[in-house]
């Protein structure tokens, strides 16, 4: 049984990409040598007739204005298109994905990034039909693991799920960066924007942003919060707050949100800014007191707790989640991951669940998560360069 000249080619340059370019061309090469020739021979002008093309098909005399043949052979390409998409698929290993992802969570387990890797790979592993492996990379504020993602292969088989500090708020506060936020990374979807609370103890004396001011202002250089590192959503939120009152804190910085909300804990620490998905579960557990959230509104998960806005006005902070891939990630793998993530926010029950635990679920296409990071990156910088934190 003869063999297409498709198959032919395969089996000859097994080496060479078979992506849908090479297998468009390699479809024309199908079409008869003479129809072939007559194609790249065809040329009209003012006055010249349609050309046409002698025995087209077989040693018949039938000539053929070469515009139709033309036509044959882009219906040829057209036809053998779900194949040469097919084949491309299977050249590269099979359809994404066909083995275990691994999901980058920069910071240390248990706090509010942690887990909501842990929550987006187990519904990416339900949907997507492999093991999608959440790695903890610690180190620098979120930086260490998310450069290490810069270094994966563009293939799909690396994500990350990121937060503020790592790719808007490191440019301001790092002498050297090995990577740049807005040109090496490919967003794939902004999952969630979660508000942080300030929590103290239970035995504290700070009950209201005002209490904590007013001893600020009373014993300055005494009040301190704990924070995940530089840049962080503590670190962050505590620098607005001294930039828009005048308050004097001191920084103590820990390896991870978990550590630092111990710290409030056992008293080395007078407060800490927490995300409220790591932190909401001290306040119901009634182990630390919420003194404020961090959004412009109350939120519905600590409905009787107040804003900082309603005693600093202009006062606005958060932390959102979101997952990337490395630069150069084919275009139809990140719409892939978009669509499932897409789809795992606005469940019903994990909506629910995400409000429940104080978040605003929001589930952006690529190129709003893109201007997203643009514009929060262009408002973490005014707070820096106004709270005069230098680069180190």
């Amino acid at each position: 049984m003869g063999s297409s000249p498709v198959g032919v080619m395969a089996r000859r340059f097994p080496h060479r990409s078979r992506g849908p370019d090479r297998c468009a061309i390699e479809a024309i090469a199908a079409v008869p040598k003479m129809v072939y020739r007559s194609i790249l021979r065809s040329r009209t002008w003012p006055g010249r007739q349609t050309p046409v093309c002698p025995k087209v098909i077989g040693d018949n005399d039938m000539k053929l204005p070469c515009r139709l043949v033309l036509y044959a052979a882009m219906s040829v390409v057209l036809a053998l298109g779900p194949y040469c998409a097919a084949h491309a698929e299977t050249a590269s290993g099979g359809a994404y994905p066909n083995r275990p992802i691994r999901m980058i969570s920069p910071y240390e387990p248990g706090g509010g990034v942690d887990i909501m890797a842990r929550m987006v790979a187990q519904n990416l592993t339900r949907e997507l039909g492999v093991s999608v492996v959440v790695e903890n990379r610690p180190g620098a504020g979120g930086v260490v693991g998310t450069q290490s993602l810069t270094t994966a292969p563009p293939d799909g088989y690396t994500l990350i799920l990121d937060s503020p500090s790592p790719l808007v708020v490191a440019p301001y506060l790092m002498k050297k960066l090995n990577y740049d936020p807005q040109q090496d990374l490919e967003p794939v979807s902004l999952i969630a924007d979660v508000p942080a609370v300030l929590l103290v103890k239970n035995d504290s004396p700070i009950h209201s942003v005002k209490d904590l001011l007013d001893l600020a202002r009373k014993e300055p250089g005494k009040l301190t919060f704990s924070s995940s590192g530089l840049g962080g959503t503590a670190h962050l939120s505590a620098q607005l707050l001294k930039v828009l009152s005048g308050a004097d804190m001191l920084h103590v910085p820990y390896k991870g949100t978990a550590p630092a909300i111990q710290a409030v804990m056992t008293g080395e620490v007078t407060m800490t800014f927490a995300d409220m998905t790591a932190g909401l579960a001290f306040v119901k557990n009634h182990q630390l007191r919420a003194v404020a959230v961090t959004t412009p509104q109350r939120n519905p998960a600590l409905p009787d707790v107040p804003t900082v806005a309603e005693t600093v006005p202009g006062y606005a902070s958060s932390v959102w989640y979101g997952v990337l891939a490395p630069k150069g990630t084919p275009r139809p793998v990140i719409d892939k991951l978009n669509r499932e993530i897409v789809k795992f926010v606005h469940a019903p029950a994990v909506h629910k669940m995400l409000v429940d635990e104080g978040a605003d679920p929001i589930g952006s296409t690529p190129e709003q998560f893109r201007d997203f990071i643009r514009a929060e990156s262009q408002r973490w910088g005014d707070v820096i360069r106004k709270s005069g934190i230098q680069p180190q």
